[in-house]
């Protein structure tokens, strides 16, 4: 059984692989995932849509490897334990070309090997920029 810290970092490289194409990642990264997970984006520039489930997550990942990001990297990893042993939060950034980046931190709950819950703080803006999506974005934020 993967370690919290290690069940963060294979998590981030599939999510790397699947944002380069590699949609065999699909379902891989779903299995990170309890059947039960609980998921949030509080940070969501349209609102926060709670992922529930594995199969949520698993049509989340769909949509994700459609984004466009080829080529995307992932730099400045650190993990950080907290007095709660299921509990480590993750800081990285995605960077790609030409010259975007897209800071996240991510909050954790692994038990047993899986993801129970998540957190995630990232910067959307630096996304829609990375995706040409930024337009679709501010007509959807003065248009809801």
């Amino acid at each position: 059984m993967r370690t919290p810290e290690e069940t963060f970092h294979a998590m981030l490289d599939g999510a790397r692989r699947l944002q380069n194409g590699d949609r065999s990642w699909i379902d891989k990264l779903a299995e990170f995932y309890a059947e039960d997970a609980d998921v949030r984006h509080p940070m969501a520039p349209l609102g926060d849509v709670p992922l529930h489930g594995r199969e949520s997550l698993r049509r989340h990942f769909a949509a994700a490897g459609r984004s466009g990001l080829a080529g995307v990297r992932v730099e400045d990893v650190r993990v950080h334990r907290t007095a709660d042993p299921e509990v480590v939060i993750g800081e990285f950034t995605y960077r790609g070309d030409p010259d975007w980046e897209a800071p996240c931190i991510v909050v954790f709950r692994i038990r047993d090997g899986l993801i129970v819950e998540s957190r995630d703080y990232v910067d959307h803006l630096g996304l829609a920029r990375a995706t040409n999506t930024i337009e679709a974005l501010c007509a959807a934020l003065v248009n809801p």
